[in-house]
């Protein structure tokens, strides 16, 4: 739903739009395949700055007038470990494509949202996200606490690494992923603008972690609460579940705002703030604003379907609409906000009914793999992993298998 439409128009009014980061490299092939029908994304390719990568794009990706329907879409090259120009080429483009056009046209600020969780995107996406001059960095669904050194890194030309978490890896073992500019742009449009980074966190504990240091040290923090859209933080200590199935959270899950606020870095709060009131009270504390997401799904400019849209929101206006806090419904292993609204997936029947397949493993996660017959660890295997399938399953993983991805 956070696509550049939406971002556009709220940036436009001087507020900062955000566009969500995930998956853009399967967005871009896809909105190619749909034949690009307004000519948005072939217009935002023609100013990428290696032409050659922009044709390359097109070539393999763009269906003049449209897949036929029912054709399936051409799949993507798969996050990895391993170095593979061409998924790198395409993770680049699509988030300069999505950031180029939410900054289209005016001069408010824009940021892109990525989760933590999806490490092995992250270098190339940011420095997508950066060739399109973008403002801003949010990251939640972890502890971004190599994103600044990264920032530093990409906005000079230089390569930039990441540790990557790898299920069943020795202790002190360290597996990376990492995006050299010069092997994609070579000289190219260097320095580039280095974004601020605002880390997206629920607590004060981890807001004071992240600040111990120059190295780790955002340029602001989103607090978010647990009724905030989307991700949220799993509840402090023991996981317990409400007569409801939902995460049951108490006073330990509370932000110490005036602690964050002492931190003295600039801060917005999250969940439960859109309203006059709630951004008075927001300021009062000293927030430098407040970060909305519900209100914005469901306007004109949201990338949700319509039909959905105009469902919900009548729910909303009757006061029907349920909104649940589902603890496994994502594979990044946080509690996740799903709408109940009958005829999608929240619906048990319909959801019984979709085949599991996941041709994207965008969240999955890299794992040793022990070969049958030497007994030796393998090298780290993204797709071996069982937190997509237990998430789709709404079970929890079990112990040891990407629970926590």
């Amino acid at each position: 739903m956070s696509g550049w439409r939406l971002a556009r128009a709220v940036a436009v009014t001087g507020q900062l739009g955000v566009v969500s980061g995930v998956a853009l490299d399967a967005i871009l092939a896809r909105r190619l395949q749909l034949g690009d029908p307004d000519g948005e994304v072939r217009r935002a390719l023609a100013c990428f700055p290696v032409p050659g990568v922009a044709e390359r794009i097109l070539r393999r990706y763009f269906v003049a007038g449209g897949l036929p329907a029912g054709q399936p879409f051409r799949p993507v090259p798969r996050l990895g470990l391993r170095p593979n120009p061409a998924r790198d080429e395409l993770t680049v483009a699509g988030n300069f494509v999505e950031v180029y056009l939410a900054k289209l046209g005016h001069r408010g600020p824009v940021g892109v949202n990525y989760l933590e969780k999806i490490q092995l995107a992250t270098p190339a996406a940011t420095f997508g996200a950066m060739l399109a001059g973008v403002d801003y960095v949010l990251m939640g669904a972890g502890i971004p606490a190599e994103i600044p050194a990264l920032l530093d890194r990409l906005a000079r030309g230089e390569p930039g690494v990441l540790t990557v978490t790898v299920a069943g890896a020795a202790a002190g073992q360290r597996h990376t992923v990492g995006f050299d500019p010069a092997a994609m742009i070579g000289a190219g449009p260097l320095p580039l603008f280095r974004p601020r980074l605002l880390a997206i966190v629920s607590s004060a504990i981890l807001a004071a972690y992240l600040t111990r240091n120059s190295v780790t040290t955002p340029d602001g923090f989103v607090l978010e609460t647990a009724v905030a859209g989307g991700h949220s933080a799993p509840p402090r200590g023991r996981l317990r579940l409400s007569t409801e199935g939902e995460p049951v959270y108490g006073p330990r899950d509370d932000i110490d705002v005036a602690r964050v606020a002492a931190l003295g870095l600039p801060f917005w709060l999250a969940g439960g703030y859109a309203g006059v009131d709630a951004v008075a009270r927001a300021r009062a504390v000293g927030a430098a604003g407040v970060q909305v997401g519900t209100a914005f799904a469901l306007c004109r400019e949201s990338d949700i379907d319509p039909e959905p849209r105009r469902r919900m929101i009548e729910r909303a206006l009757a006061g029907e609409l349920v909104v649940r806090n589902e603890p496994y419904a994502s594979p990044a292993g946080f509690p996740f906000k799903t709408v109940q609204l009958p005829g999608t997936l929240s619906d048990d029947e319909v959801y019984a009914g979709r085949a599991r397949l996941c041709d994207l493993a965008t969240c999955a996660c890299p794992t040793t793999a022990v070969t049958a017959r030497s007994g030796t660890a393998a090298q780290p295997n993204p797709w071996r992993s069982t937190c997509a399938r237990a998430a789709r399953a709404r079970t929890p993983p079990a112990a040891g298998a990407c629970a926590t991805v």
